[in-house]
């Protein structure tokens, strides 16, 4: 059997090989340095993050290369995302730094629990077949499982995790089973064969329908949609803040990619099947999680249910890349193109939202209430001002990143003919918009219940005065990151 194997091509998968190295040293670095070194861990896992940062960079070469037996693409969009996602890794790790210290959780397992989690989404970012992808999500789901339960004295981050971890196991038995009903009708796990299958149309139709319902199901429970949206206000509110703030980002990027590569490479040939399914996710998603975060005083749980809206918004996107029997190559681009954009503003200003909460957390007090937000203009205007203009860019107000990141969906779900849903979307963001904006309310036109002063590392204020600012300024100028969406898309569709 041996002299039949051919070695892989392992070039395409350096930065995962690196990370998994880093990942082993850095356990035993940690398992030797003691508890007086706790400042071991994190800065080796920065600079793996940067390190995978300047491999991934290093090795673009903007063609889509195979390996491992045709089930690891390294493609321009798979490095899009993952140099994205290592900037949002670090960003957690420096949001999160000083909470962590505070409440004794900044050790050794944290920070592998994060490397392992951030391989996860590296896999399925770069998942070209079924078993890598599913490989990836557990990866991944299951060191979340683990980093939610992490405050191991608290009863709500372990009810918090036992529900994420039942939901979620329920989720990939659907996926899994969906997997195996698509590879039954096909005979092939990979997402190109699948998708040459399906236009052969020499498959059992119905089988492959029954499989692409479970399939949906899976990935919307990832992306956390109605009507599998039930985990993401519980997570959020039970979790560690530091960790919520990394289940609401990066995760995101990689569930885009899952989807993208699932529905759009796979099983494109599927489309008047999936397209109504997402048209529906999508208005629910955006009708139920505006109008449930009106009720909300928790502001994790607000931003869940913002959360759940706005992924409702990126799905309304992906839907309208088909319009009828007509397929139109740049209509495809543009809807696509749109998607990426707003995953990524969302990803943007999701930690900026969550930075602001760790930043009024000090000690072992939970700034995680909207009353914990009231006069904060009397004790910071700066840092009212940058969460000023995290509400205005979330509930899509002009002239904001969150403004053009839904006016191109919208334009997108109009080109394709789903004026209906376009109207009952922009009608749900008008409710919605309430929540943000009395945020914005409390912290310039209410007394503040405490007076004290802010007190954090001088890299988390830069940090989160540059993601504000970065918020502004991609809304001023979307153009560059849009056009950089698309031209990563049309190398990679």
């Amino acid at each position: 059997m041996l002299k039949n194997f051919v070695m892989p091509d392992l070039y395409p998968a350096a930065p995962e090989l690196f990370l998994v190295a880093m990942a082993c040293a850095i356990l035993l670095a940690d398992a030797f340095a003691g508890a007086s070194r706790r400042w071991l861990a994190p800065v080796l896992t920065m600079l793996t993050l940067i390190g995978c940062a300047l491999i991934t960079y290093a090795t673009f070469d903007g063609t889509a290369t195979l390996t491992f037996a045709n089930m690891f693409v390294d493609d321009p969009l798979s490095d899009f995302l993952k140099l994205l996602l290592y900037v949002a890794i670090i960003v957690v790790l420096v949001y999160g730094r000083d909470y962590l210290a505070a409440r004794n959780l900044d050790k050794g397992e944290y920070y592998l629990l994060l490397l392992f989690a951030t391989l996860g989404m590296m896999v399925m970012i770069s998942a070209y077949n079924f078993l890598t992808m599913y490989l990836g999500l557990e990866l991944l789901s299951l060191s979340l499982y683990a980093m939610v339960a992490i405050d191991r004295d608290s009863p709500r981050a372990t009810e918090a995790a036992m529900k994420y971890f039942v939901l979620g196991a329920l989720a990939s038995g659907l996926l899994l089973y969906g997997m195996s009903m698509i590879y039954g009708a096909t005979g092939t796990l990979e997402l190109g064969r699948v998708a040459q299958t399906i236009h052969e149309g020499t498959t059992n139709r119905t089988i492959l329908v029954f499989g692409l319902v479970f399939l949906v199901a899976g990935v919307a429970f990832k992306l956390g949609v109605v009507p599998f949206h039930m985990w993401i206000p519980d997570v959020y509110h039970g979790a560690p803040t530091a960790v919520t703030l990394l289940i609401s980002s990066a995760p995101k990027l990689a569930a885009f990619a899952m989807a993208l590569r699932l529905l759009v490479s796979g099983l494109f040939g599927l489309a008047e099947h999936w397209q109504s399914m997402l048209m529906l996710m999508a208005v629910l998603s955006i009708g139920i999680g505006n109008l449930a975060a009106i009720a909300q005083t928790n502001i994790k749980r607000m931003l869940g249910y913002s959360a759940i809206s706005h992924m409702g918004f990126m799905l309304l996107a992906l839907m309208s890349g088909v319009a009828g029997a007509e397929v139109d190559p740049m209509a495809l681009i543009n809807a696509y193109s749109s998607a990426l954009y707003y995953i990524i503003s969302y990803v943007l200003m999701s930690l900026g939202a969550f930075g602001m909460v760790l930043l009024l957390s000090r000690g072992g007090y939970e700034a995680d209430n909207l009353e914990d937000f009231k006069g904060l203009n009397k004790r910071s205007p700066w840092f009212a001002l940058m969460m000023a203009i995290l509400m205005f860019s979330m509930a899509g107000i002009p002239f904001f990143v969150g403004f053009f990141a839904k006016f191109s969906v919208l334009l997108a779900a109009v080109a394709a003919g789903h004026v209906a849903v376009v109207v009952l979307a922009v009608i749900f963001s008008l409710i919605g918009a309430y929540y943000y904006l009395r945020v914005v309310k409390l912290m310039y036109f209410d007394d503040p219940v405490d007076a004290a002063s802010i007190r954090a590392g001088l890299d988390m204020r830069l940090l989160i005065s540059l993601n504000g600012l970065a918020v502004a300024l991609f809304g001023l100028f979307p153009d560059s990151l849009m056009m950089l969406c698309t031209a990563t898309l049309v190398r990679s569709l």
